[in-house]
């Protein structure tokens, strides 16, 4: 493949990703969450794209000549830490009875970082079905949720 190929295949991936990151983006949209379409699809963007271009700096590295050590797994953890920031801004308490918001759109970020992930990896099944799994997680739980909390009420 040419530089040219690689660096086209790269920008596939981030775009698979940051459509599936949208999937789940959407769902947060509609239930006017603080991080919503963009955010969301910006995270799995990012994640692609950061794990797609230290992929390719190892890469360069090693036609060069030059060795060069690469784990994968400390991109990966560098993007949960810093996902992990943008999260904890999404996550405040309303009132002083710890009434506590955000959490589910803290975690959704995170799993739009792992479909970023997956994509970059070029597992495009896997990150196709588990933003579905969360679509599904999202929306049919939350129906759940709210069933059993009316229940309770009666």
């Amino acid at each position: 493949m040419t530089d040219l190929d690689l660096q086209l295949q790269l920008i596939l991936e981030v775009a698979i990703a940051m459509l599936l990151g949208g999937i789940v983006g959407v769902e947060r949209e509609l239930a006017d969450k603080p991080a919503g379409l963009r955010t969301h699809m910006f995270t799995a963007g990012s994640a692609a794209l950061l794990v797609g271009l230290s992929m390719a700096l190892v890469e360069q590295f090693a036609a060069t000549g030059n060795a060069v050590e690469a784990d994968p797994i400390r991109v990966i953890q560098a993007i949960i830490i810093g996902i992990s920031f943008i999260g904890a801004g999404t996550i405040f308490r309303r009132d002083p009875r710890s009434h506590v918001e955000g959490l589910t759109t803290a975690a959704s970020l995170l799993m739009s970082a792992g479909l970023g992930v997956a994509a970059a990896l070029q597992q495009f099944l896997v990150a196709a079905a588990v933003a579905v799994l969360a679509l599904i997680v999202l929306r049919a739980m939350k129906w759940l949720g709210d069933r059993l909390a009316g229940r309770a009420k009666e």
